[in-house]
C-alpha cells in the first residue's frame, strides 16, 4: 500500500533561506500527502560539516524517509552512504539521500539531471560548440556534467583555484572523453568569453550575501547566452546586465525546481507537476515569472 506520509529534510549550512521546505511541501499538499520537510542546519547546531554522517544516520534512526544534502556536505557525506546511484557516482557528490524499506542509504545527484531539464526548457536552440564555467565547486561540477550530457562541445573550468577547475576538467574528460574539457585561470576569461557560445555561472557570486558581478561586464555580448545557478534572488546583477546586453538568459530558478521535483519523486515514488512548482518557486522568489 502506498505511503501517504513522509519525514525528509535538508543538511546543509546557513540554509534558513532556503525554498527547499515550500516547494516540496506546496507540491505534496496539491497531492493529498502529509509531507514535513525540516531544515538541519549546521549553523544553528554549531556543528562542523564532518557532523554530516551522524546526522544522516539520526536521521534515518527518526524515521527519515530521506534527505537533501547542500553545501558543505555534497562530497563528506559519501562516507556515510551503503550506495551511490551511477550518477553520484561519476560526480563523487550526493545532494539527496533515499532511507530505503531495508535500511539502506543510498545517494543521488538530481543536481544534473534538474539544470539540464532547466536548460532544454529555457535555452533549448542555443549554440554550445563553447561553453565556458565558472565555478568547480559541488554545483559546478554537476552544471559541467548536464552541459556535456546536453552536446557541449568543450567546456572550459574557471575557478579562483585553479587546481580544482583542472581536477574537474580532468574528471570530466575521464567520464565523457578525452578533449572535452579544459581548465583556464581567472585571467584568461577576456579571451575565452571572446570566442564562446555561452557562459554557466556556478560561483555564489550574485547571491544576496555575495551580490556583484562575477567578471567585468564589459566582457558580455549580446551573441552570448548566459545560464545561472544562484536562485536567490531569481535575477543576479550578471542576468539583468546580460539582459540590458541582448543576451539569452536563464536564472537559477529552473534548476531549482527541477532538482527538488526529482527529489521529490525518488522519496515518494510520485510524479511531481513541475510546472506548478515552478510557478511555486516565482511565487516565493517575489516575482512575476521564471525564465527558467
Amino acid at each position: 500500500m502506498a505511503k501517504d506520509s513522509y519525514l525528509v529534510g535538508l543538511i546543509g549550512s546557513g540554509i534558513g533561506p532556503s525554498l527547499s521546505p515550500a516547494l516540496h511541501e506546496r507540491e505534496a499538499d496539491r497531492q493529498g500527502l502529509r509531507y514535513l520537510y525540516r531544515l538541519i542546519d549546521l549553523d544553528v547546531l554549531g556543528a562542523a560539516p564532518q557532523a554530516v554522517g551522524e546526522l544522516v544516520r539520526a536521521a534515518r534512526d527518526l524515521g527519515f524517509d530521506g534527505l537533501n544534502i547542500t553545501h558543505p556536505c555534497k562530497q563528506l557525506v559519501l562516507e556515510h552512504l551503503d550506495a551511490l546511484s551511477p550518477q553520484a557516482e561519476a560526480l563523487g557528490a550526493v545532494n539527496t539521500v533515499v532511507f530505503e524499506a531495508d535500511g539502506r542509504a543510498v545517494g543521488h545527484n538530481t543536481d544534473v539531471t534538474g539544470f539540464a531539464a532547466s536548460f532544454a526548457r529555457g535555452l533549448p536552440d542555443v549554440a554550445l560548440e563553447r561553453v565556458v564555467q565558472l565555478g568547480a565547486g559541488g554545483a559546478g561540477a554537476a552544471v559541467a556534467h548536464a552541459a556535456l550530457t546536453l552536446g557541449a562541445g568543450v567546456v572550459t573550468v574557471v575557478d579562483a583555484v585553479p587546481e580544482r577547475a583542472a581536477a574537474l576538467a580532468t574528471a570530466l574528460n575521464g567520464h565523457f572523453g578525452a578533449g572535452r574539457a579544459s581548465s583556464a585561470p581567472l585571467d584568461g576569461l577576456p579571451a575565452l568569453l571572446a570566442d564562446a557560445d555561452g557562459v554557466v555561472h556556478a560561483t555564489p557570486v550574485g547571491m544576496a550575501a555575495h551580490p556583484g558581478l562575477p567578471f567585468d561586464a564589459a566582457l558580455l555580448r549580446a551573441e552570448l547566452w548566459i545560464a545561472e545557478v544562484v536562485y536567490r534572488p531569481l535575477e543576479t546583477e550578471l542576468l539583468r546586465t546580460a539582459r540590458e546586453m541582448g543576451c539569452a538568459t536563464l536564472d537559477g530558478g529552473g534548476m531549482a525546481v527541477f532538482q527538488a521535483a526529482d527529489a521529490f519523486r525518488l522519496f515518494t515514488g510520485r510524479e511531481p507537476d513541475s510546472g506548478r512548482m515552478l510557478a511555486d518557486i516565482a511565487e516565493l522568489a517575489g516575482v512575476v515569472g521564471v525564465s527558467g
